[in-house]
């Protein structure tokens, strides 16, 4: 059984992206995706991942990388990029 998406631009996703995160109680100063890309069935976010100047985690990387999960769940099985 194939799953009917609506086909978004990637403007488009973004913009719908950004307002998730911003409602979201975990929401950080900052906390963006800046560009999605599809993988197969999958809406993949990417944007800052708050790393420290040796490129090390920070206590903020995981919550950004949950974020981008979250949106990947949450979006992907409604849209598909342009």
């Amino acid at each position: 059984m194939q799953i009917q998406r609506e086909t978004l631009s990637q403007e488009a996703l973004l913009t719908l992206a950004n307002e998730l995160i911003r409602s979201h109680e975990d929401f950080i100063h900052g906390m963006r995706a800046d560009a999605v890309e599809q993988r197969g069935d999958v809406l993949v976010f990417k944007g800052e991942y708050f790393l420290d100047q040796d490129g090390t985690p920070t206590p903020k990387t995981m919550a950004v990388f949950n974020m981008f999960k979250y949106l990947a769940h949450r979006l992907s099985d409604k849209y598909r990029l342009a």
